[in-house]
């Protein structure tokens, strides 16, 4: 059928199905077709209507509520709060329990929660922007930017006098001596230099970062760098570099080019009286279950007024949500929310295992599974060898705090999650590894 017949068609249908159209009709015709050519040249396309949200993974609550709400209902934890994302979307999120149970303040998700040694990461992540822009490398000499750290000697022992004795470190510290804990930094305690490191004193809160760094760098090392893997005050170190290279505060550069790009609006040092009705209390568990909370000028000592000391080791007070964005970043090979904090080479960088096999000399890491280490975070290197291991998937990367705070972020299954607690002493029921099996559990079959 012509162009003049179809609209013909449409005009006078008796026509077209009676007889051949009259003169006057197909003229008729003729200026409808050349109206209605006209429009479709000039009318605008419609635009194509959004691509419809991809579903939301499918995820099973009931294993993540029945193990915490089993840990609030015996009694082991006041309060807990987990939130766990799936291929970009949010499956899961859960409060049990009390964020302040004598005042029988529900667990909520604005509840602000100290966060201690999940900081490190975030120390970690503003030096590695610093190494983005070239201005220092991994093997790198410490002392090339801290010179303090220049010719250090290692603590072998004491003469009968009690005195230190003291031998040249074989090699300086590096850069990455830092990032991985294995710059030869010991701790307060007990031995002739334990109590040296307690006289010191570095990590002090009223020590600004100029300052910690001098005392600690003052110290003998307790081992020669890179020989052993120990927990220490690296981080503080790593956040002094962060002042040093960047020459701005600590704290200042991480809100400027980490907490304010990501959103996270919540997390602070310092919780100004306005935020500290929202704090969850720590609870501590003693050996016979009976859980009692710390007094609160001691648990908020650091967060309720402002000190010289901007940690790089602990020290942040967060919300899941805030916290949640920065994992996310994380497993956006450092992108979220279309603002890129890290190039996704350097975050699989920091997520890549620099910790020798030589080095078997790991403190407590082995209790972590089967992991190496990064840039201030554990990698998983291999499957978990039995049912007393925390669960995970190989290349995942996470860590935790000490008020047994936890997150991970596992690429190959593309999730997120993050439990927030505040309890002490650090997990001693089996919390992480009932949350990360009750995860996968609640995830279904790959």
């Amino acid at each position: 059928m012509s162009s003049a017949n179809a609209i013909l068609a449409a005009l006078f249908p008796a026509a077209v199905l009676s007889a051949a159209p009259s003169p006057a009709a197909l003229s008729l015709a003729a200026v409808s077709l050349a109206a209605c050519s006209g429009a479709s040249q000039s009318a605008p396309a419609e635009a194509p209507l959004p691509a419809p949200a991809p579903p939301a993974p499918h995820i099973d609550r009931a294993p993540i509520d029945a193990a915490l709400q089993g840990f609030v209902d015996r009694g082991q934890v006041a309060g807990a709060e987990a939130i766990v994302f799936k291929d970009g979307q949010e499956v899961y999120f859960g409060t049990f329990g009390h964020a302040d149970r004598e005042a029988q303040r529900p667990m909520s998700r604005d509840a602000l929660i100290q966060i201690y040694s999940m900081s490190k990461p975030v120390t970690g992540v503003a030096l590695m922007q610093l190494y983005e822009q070239g201005l220092f490398q991994l093997d790198d000499p410490l002392s090339k930017y801290l010179p303090e750290f220049a010719n250090m000697k290692v603590y072998v022992g004491e003469d009968a006098k009690g005195a230190p004795i003291l031998e040249d470190a074989r090699r300086p510290i590096t850069v990455r001596d830092v990032t991985r804990h294995t710059a030869g930094f010991g701790s307060a305690g007990d031995t002739g230099l334990g109590r040296l490191i307690k006289a010191a004193d570095p990590t002090s809160w009223e020590n600004s970062l100029p300052e910690m760094s001098r005392r600690l760098a003052s110290l003998p090392l307790a081992y020669h760098p890179g020989e052993k893997w120990l927990y220490s005050p690296a981080v503080d170190v790593q956040a002094y570099l962060v002042e040093k290279l960047s020459g701005v505060p600590y704290e200042q550069y991480a809100r400027e080019h980490i907490l304010a790009p990501l959103g996270m609006t919540e997390t602070s040092f310092y919780v100004e009286p306005a935020r500290q009705g929202r704090r969850a209390a720590e609870y501590e568990l003693s050996a016979t279950g009976t859980l009692t909370r710390t007094p609160d000028e001691k648990a908020f000592g650091f967060s309720s007024r402002e000190w010289p000391l901007d940690p790089g080791g602990f020290g942040w007070t967060s919300t899941i949500d805030d916290y949640s964005k920065f994992a996310r970043m994380l497993l956006g090979e450092g992108e979220f929310g279309g603002t890129r904090i890290l190039k996704p080479e350097t975050v699989r960088l920091m997520a890549t295992n620099h910790l020798d096999e030589a080095i078997t000399d790991r403190s407590w890491l082995p209790s972590k599974g089967q992991v190496g280490f990064g840039i201030d975070f554990a990698v998983r290197l291999r499957p978990p060898v039995d049912e007393k291991e925390n669960p995970g998937e190989v290349g995942e990367f996470f860590w935790d705090g000490r008020d047994s705070t936890l997150f991970w972020v596992d690429p190959k299954t593309q999730l997120t999650a993050v439990l927030m607690v505040q309890l002490i002493p650090f997990d001693k029921i089996g919390l992480h590894r009932s949350f990360r099996r009750a995860v996968y559990d609640a995830l279904g079959p790959a």
